[in-house]
Parts: C-alpha cells; structure tokens; sequence
C-alpha cells in the first residue's frame, strides 16, 4: 500500500471543516482591517531564498531542476514570494499595501508534533509604511487575529535597536552568533564566546537587556539611543489599546533580516515548540530588484495554531438527506436541487437501498428526511421528517424547503 509522504498528512472532511472555520475567522478579520489577500506560486527560482539566507538553506528545502535545467524550490516561506511579486507586480501601487495570504510551504526536517514538512503559514505584509504606528498596527492585528482564532497568546514585543546599540563595534559575525545566543537566552553559551572575542564586559549589560521589562529598565542599560522616541510610541499604542503582552528586548530574529520592531507569540500548551508567530519590521524588496521599501509583517503557524486549539467545532450545516422509492428516483434530483437553491445540503441515495435502509442512514447523517414514494410524485409534494423529533407530514416541496431555511442559522 502506498503511503502518504513523511511529513505530511491526510485531512478527512471533519478535521477539513475545522481547519476552514479557524481560516474562516482569520480571513473575516484580517479583511476588517483593510488587508486583502495574495497569492504566490507554490515554487520560485532557488535564488529567491538563498539570495537573502545563503546556500546554507538549500540543505532544508525542496529543491530541484526543471526540464529547462533551471533550479527552483517549493517555497519554504511566503515573505519572499511576495516581496518578489510587489516588486515586479505591484510597486506603482499606492502606498501602503496591506495583503494577507493564507498558503501551504515546505521545509525537508524532522517531523514532530506542531512541526511538518508540508505545513500552512497565514501572513500578513504592510509594504511601504515606515513609523511608529505601522509597527503598532502589525502588532494588534496579529494579537486580533489569535483572538479571532481563539486561542490565549503569551505575546512579547521588542526591539532590535537597543540590542544592536550595546553590540556596535563588533564585526557583523560577531553580532549575528552574540544576538543568536541572546535570542535563545543561552548566557552559558554567550559568556565564553564574548570573552573569546574580549568583550565579555558586555555580558551583564546584555544579560540585564534581555530581563529589561519596563522602558525605565530598558533604558538604564543602553542610555540615550536614536530610536527611543519610536520605541515609546508603539509601546504607548499598545498600551492605550489595552494590549496584554510583555517587553523583551531580547528578542534577535535574524540581523541581516529584521531592522527595528519584532515581536512572537507563544501558545502556553504546546511545550517547549510552542511558538505560533513571529514578525517585525524589515526591508527586502532591494534584494529582488526594487527600491528599499520598508515592511512589516507576520506569520501565524497555522498547524501549531490547530494544535493548540485542539478539538475545534466548526459550525454544523443542517443536512436533508432525500429518501425515495424507485418510483421517486428521478424526481429525487429536482427536490434535491430545490432545497440546494435555498443553500441547503441535500443528499441523494446513490446505492439502490430499499427505503429502509435509506432512512436508517439518514438518522445517523442528516437533520430531515424528504420522502418520496409513489404516493409523493403522484400527488406532487413530499413527505418531511425532522429526525431529532420524528414528527411528519406531507406538505409541498415550497413549504418543506421554507420550513428547513427556517432552522438554518444566519
């Protein structure tokens, strides 16, 4: 028997019907907020990726050569893909853009729980917005978008400035590894790696950055730096918008990606892989040809997200399942289309049962039962079942479909 990829999986209709209600949620909010939705193809030029992140990444993408000996890789992240779009497709737009994007990547690793090799991202980008409030705005839509998905978020907030600031004076390779243990909170790596380089006398400053909570604390360690009137006005935002979250100055996310706001949300039941989002301010639209754009944005992780969530219900559509004699058959087709005109699912017998069998399916499947034997075509109307109550009547085919609407939710 043939098995479905490592590292990816199978979705049955249920498990489906969950993952579009939380889609569903997403989408509704993010489109509230004046963000509409993008697309990019599911494979690009290798080069796209590795023109910001190096070779290195090749090793954990799919990669391979099309028939015209042209390298290219399934995306392993969004972002790029749709940096590359506004520059060739969208940059005349007027400014900003707000899109969103709800799409399938893929990433050769270790399977685990939360973590799959086929997985789905749900983004947003701001491209061409530049200020405090551009930051803050990115920061409340993710937070309304978790609320909108329902789950509780432990949403930290920070900066890449202050850490950038303490660090100056270090070769940016040196600032990459001291800004990745500090991402990581590893002092123990941290401490000989700095001492190695002889600037060990950064450690404490660096320890108590990451441990600043309050602006007072932050900026007891760095002093007066360039951005502290922008970092005040997100934190004064997101304070006067009742946000609930925590200052962590510690937060790295790549130098050579991120330039000023990060942030990333953390679901407190998925242990220790418990990170559902991540995001900040960035630049990239240079690197694929076009002006130095500013951007912010974020991803949500969508199947971590499900997880978290755990046994989602989506809303449960009421089903009239069509029960007929042989007599009934033909018929059955036009009483099936006539509940589906009014946005109803109706379902037909497909197999040849004897009514019977029919109805005793259908109290296992659907909320109605419409009967037609040979009485029904004969006389033009149907028999309608409630199958909660098992009450009855022969009614016509416009008052049975009115009765049914009627207990569709709006």
């Amino acid at each position: 028997m043939l098995q479905r990829p490592r590292g990816t999986r199978d979705f049955l209709p249920d498990e489906m019907e969950r993952r579009r209600a939380v889609e569903a949620n997403l989408r509704e909010k993010a489109t509230r907020w004046g963000y509409r939705e993008v697309c990019t193809p599911e494979f690009e030029e290798l080069e796209l990726f590795t023109i910001r992140s190096g070779a290195g990444i090749i090793g954990e993408m799919y990669v391979f050569e099309d028939k015209g000996g042209r390298k290219m890789a399934l995306r392993p992240e969004i972002t790029a893909p749709v940096l590359r779009m506004f520059v060739s497709e969208a940059k005349v737009l007027p400014k900003p853009l707000r899109w969103y994007y709800f799409a399938d990547c893929f990433r050769y690793e270790r399977p685990q729980k939360g973590r799959y090799r086929q997985f789905w991202q749900f983004g947003v980008e701001l491209i061409g917005a530049d200020t405090p409030r551009s930051d803050a705005e990115a920061i409340l839509l993710a937070d309304d978008l978790l609320r909108a998905a329902g789950i509780p978020c432990d949403l930290h907030v920070g900066h890449l400035a202050p850490m950038k600031h303490l660090l100056q004076g270090l070769e940016l390779g040196a600032q990459a590894k001291a800004m990745a243990f500090l991402d990581k909170r590893d002092f123990d790596g941290l401490t000989p790696f700095l001492a190695g380089i002889g600037r060990d006398d950064l450690v404490p400053r660096l320890r108590d950055l990451a441990h600043a909570r309050t602006l007072d604390e932050l900026f007891a360690v760095t002093g007066e730096i360039p951005e502290k009137k922008r970092i005040g006005e997100i934190v004064e935002i997101l304070d006067k918008n009742s946000l609930v979250y925590t200052l962590d100055f510690g937060i790295a996310r790549g130098l050579d990606y991120y330039t000023g706001m990060v942030f990333e949300g953390f679901a407190p039941n998925l242990g220790a892989e418990n990170q559902v989002l991540g995001g900040g301010a960035y630049r990239l639209a240079h690197l694929f040809g076009g002006d130095d754009v500013p951007s912010c944005g974020f991803a949500i992780g969508f199947d971590r997200l499900m997880v978290s969530l755990g046994e989602v219900k989506a809303d449960r559509k009421v089903r009239v399942a069509i029960c007929t004699t042989e007599e009934g058959r033909i018929r059955g087709f036009e009483v099936a289309k006539a509940f589906r005109d009014r946005g109803i699912c109706a379902e037909l017998d497909l197999l040849d049962r004897n009514l019977g069998a029919q109805m005793a399916h259908a109290a296992k499947a659907a909320d109605f039962a419409v009967i037609l034997g040979q009485r029904e075509v004969a006389t033009g109307t149907v028999t309608l079942k409630d199958l909660q109550s098992g009450e009855q009547k022969v009614t016509p085919l416009d008052t049975a479909v009115a009765e049914v609407a009627a207990r569709v939710p709006r």
